[in-house]
């Protein structure tokens, strides 16, 4: 058996190459059906995840303790892996007030990939190895992201990546792949895809909640949320601006004209205006405060 023969049966043999039989009549019933059928597909992806929580926990704890002690986490795919992975970084920064240099996205085929489908940049494994070789430091955090398992560009990342001791995190939908390199591998086995092979459906969906899953634990871990506020979001824009002077009032119990005049004598820094009208002091007290507690307020207001 020649190479391509041998390729040939392992993508054929991949879970996320199967038929789906559920959808097999999909192009010949109405419009409904269709919805319906696809509908019913997604449901399975939250059971599928539900079995893999004790990994996405773990997964949490490590970028949390990474991210106290000043490494980064990498985000690395292709394709739709690729541009979930950054969508994932980009919005942890307004979010949460992270520097964006602490969660650093990286897609095969680089940022013109995010808006046009770059689709043989997966398949070069020396590419991925370049990228972490580049980036990465001993200590930081590497999530590699593929759904089939295989993606030569992240199998490149992540064999460059323990060859730096970094950590990696994997998260793929096929439960059979070799994953010896990986610290913690998050396989989700959501099932053959409505439309086969199509992993920007099931697959894709169950990256983004698992992603969702570890950020966010992450950033619970890390002091960056008080109750369910996002007590260090950064008000770029109009919208957050109000959300910061709305979570003002209701942890303070302020009203309106005093959350504006605290936050703007703070520059909007939520936390630090939070702790200077709950416990009376001054911008400098509260800073210090919040450094000493390495800022979880909890420990602050209680």
């Amino acid at each position: 058996m020649n190479k391509k023969e041998d390729n040939f049966l392992i993508y054929s043999r991949l879970p996320t190459e199967k038929i789906n039989k559920n959808t097999f009549n999909i192009d010949r019933i109405d419009i409904l059906s269709v919805v319906k059928k696809l509908n019913d597909e997604d449901k399975k992806i939250p059971l599928a995840i539900s079995k893999k929580l004790k990994e996405i926990a773990k997964a949490a704890q490590i970028v949390s303790d990474a991210f106290l002690n000043g490494k980064k986490t990498l985000f690395i795919g292709a394709g739709t892996s690729g541009r979930l992975g950054v969508l994932e970084a980009v919005e942890l920064v307004p979010t949460y007030g992270v520097n964006s240099n602490r969660f650093i996205p990286i897609i095969a085929g680089g940022k013109t990939a995010m808006f046009k489908a770059k689709e043989g940049a997966e398949d070069l494994y020396i590419n991925g190895k370049k990228e972490i070789k580049k980036i990465g430091k001993e200590g930081d955090i590497l999530i590699a992201i593929a759904a089939s398992g295989i993606t030569p560009y992240v199998r490149g990342a992540i064999d460059q990546a323990k060859d730096q001791k970094m950590k990696v995190i994997f998260i793929t939908s096929n439960t059979k792949i070799e994953t010896n390199k990986a610290d913690i591998t998050i396989a989700v086995d959501v099932g053959p895809e409505p439309i086969n092979g199509s992993t920007r459906m099931k697959s894709g969906t169950a990256t983004k909640l698992v992603l969702n899953m570890i950020t966010t634990s992450a950033m619970v871990l890390s002091g960056k949320v008080y109750h369910n506020w996002m007590v260090d979001l950064k008000p770029t824009n109009y919208k957050l601006i109000l959300r910061a002077q709305r979570i003002f009032c209701e942890i303070t119990g302020k009203d309106i004209k005093t959350a504006k005049k605290i936050l703007k004598e703070t520059n909007y820094d939520l936390k630090t205006a939070i702790v200077m009208a709950v416990k009376g002091i001054s911008q400098k007290e509260a800073k210090k405060l919040i450094n000493d507690n390495n800022g979880f307020l909890k420990n602050i207001i209680g």
